[in-house]
């Protein structure tokens, strides 16, 4: 199960076109068992804007990465860390 590089610059697009600090966006890849998880890292003062309001931000990068990736015939999962 390999993710294409797109992916990852895909969620580093979206990140950096919400931020105030798009330098500071990175996007780590860790492979599972059953799907591959992609960690975005933002600046402290960014979260919020990744987040948004009751999470509807984070979730909506969530839904279009697994959208992606159910295309390509891989599984995604995507975690905001700080």
């Amino acid at each position: 199960m390999e993710v294409t590089a797109g992916m990852k610059e895909l969620l580093t697009y979206i990140a950096q076109n919400l931020v105030d600090h798009p330098d500071a966006v990175s996007v780590t890849e860790h492979k599972g068992e059953s799907e591959t998880v992609l960690e975005l890292r933002v600046a402290p003062e960014d979260m919020g804007k990744v987040i948004g309001r009751q999470g509807r931000i984070a979730k909506e990068i969530r839904t279009l990465m697994r959208s992606v990736a159910q295309r390509q015939g891989t599984k995604v999962s995507v975690e905001i860390v700080d």
